[in-house]
């Protein structure tokens, strides 16, 4: 592609005849990649994004989990153990003796069985809600024990099959 471009040179002089303008061909290449090139790069910026989103939600994945075990973790470390076992044995022991169940034998207090039967899972909410509430033939505790008293048993059931320490 050429394109030709005119220019008139000013002189300084006054007495200096203007002259005619000037004729110059001037060459401009103009190069473009090809279109395969130009689609490559654009599905590897989008790639690129692609992995950038996935490695944030990674993130915000893990992050979330690590929130909700903290939380998890304080309320358990909150909760005096020791108090736990009094009130366990003083009130429960009579029916889970040693982590087991008197009433319905296969839904003991080991994780396991907790996993499988108690609503909500393995998780010390769902033991706390299980003591306050009663189910079946467990007994409501909401009222006939302290809030405290919940919250330490409920945590020492939970470090019990924890730990497989019953």
């Amino acid at each position: 592609m050429q394109t030709t471009v005119s220019f008139r040179a000013a002189s300084s002089k006054a007495s200096v005849a203007p002259r005619a303008p000037r004729r110059m061909a001037v060459a401009v290449r103009a190069t473009q990649a090809p279109a395969e090139s130009s689609m490559v790069e654009k599905v590897d910026r989008v790639a690129g994004l692609a992995r950038v989103i996935s490695t944030a939600a990674t993130g915000v994945l893990v992050a979330a989990c690590l929130t909700l075990s903290a939380q998890t973790t304080a309320a358990h470390a909150d909760a005096d153990l020791a108090l736990g076992q009094q009130v366990f044995e003083g009130n429960c022991a009579a029916c889970h003796a040693g982590g087991n169940n008197n009433v319905i034998p296969d839904h003991t207090l080991r994780k396991a069985a907790i996993e499988q039967f108690l609503d909500g899972g393995f998780k010390l909410e769902a033991i706390k809600y299980q003591v306050e509430n009663g189910k079946g033939a467990m007994p409501a505790w909401d009222g006939r024990l302290s809030e405290e008293e919940i919250d330490s048993v409920s945590a020492y059931v939970y470090d019990k099959a924890a730990n497989d320490s019953w």
